[in-house]
């Protein structure tokens, strides 16, 4: 179990990898490991990406740990930085195969019973089986709640690209979920 570690000892952590102190840098990744590897496996296609992405991260972390404004929180920070650089990632190892501009597009029904019953692994397990394009979209707009101006920006894409990669995302997963949900009532039954 991880030791729960208060705001005045990662100031601590801070300050000692502003003097680039490898211990205080080592706590603060052991500290924030499992929180930000959470961000970079919703993006993530495999495991080793996921940590490609958290070790860039984290060199990105100790390199700019000067920026980081301390009237802010933290986890805040750290959080940016990891999705940028996943979204950093995506563009220089994978291009878009889809690029579709759809002005208008319909939402998709609610599913919030079939959420419920889900574990968060599971439902990492159909993320990462989304095409890349869905999949990052995807995790900025539903996860980390960006507008599809700023993922159209963030991924240089039209508005109307990133809103159909959503939709077609959100419908891919809702075909998944059925299909896992289904394959789980016939589990019970049996």
């Amino acid at each position: 179990m991880p030791t729960i570690i208060n705001e005045e000892t990662v100031q601590k952590y801070i300050a000692g990898c502003l003097k680039h102190e490898r211990e205080s840098q080592y706590a603060l990744f052991r500290h924030f490991y499992s929180y930000a590897m959470g961000i970079c496996r919703r993006y993530a296609r495999q495991s080793d990406e996921a940590s490609d992405i958290l070790n860039e991260s984290f060199l990105k972390i100790f390199n700019h740990i000067e920026n980081y404004d301390r009237t802010r929180p933290f986890r805040s920070w750290i959080a940016r930085i990891v999705t940028n650089t996943a979204i950093d990632f995506y563009r220089t190892s994978i291009r878009f195969s889809v690029h579709e501009n759809v002005e208008e597009h319909e939402e998709v029904a609610n599913a919030t019973n079939v959420y419920d019953k889900l574990a968060y692994d599971d439902l990492l397990v159909l993320i990462t089986e989304l095409s890349p394009a869905y999949r990052t979209v995807f995790n900025l707009y539903a996860i980390d709640g960006y507008s599809h101006q700023e993922i159209a920006d963030l991924l240089g894409i039209t508005v109307g690209t990133s809103k159909a990669n959503l939709h077609k995302a959100r419908k891919k997963l809702q075909e998944r979920l059925h299909e896992y949900m289904g394959g789980a009532a016939k589990e019970v039954k049996e």
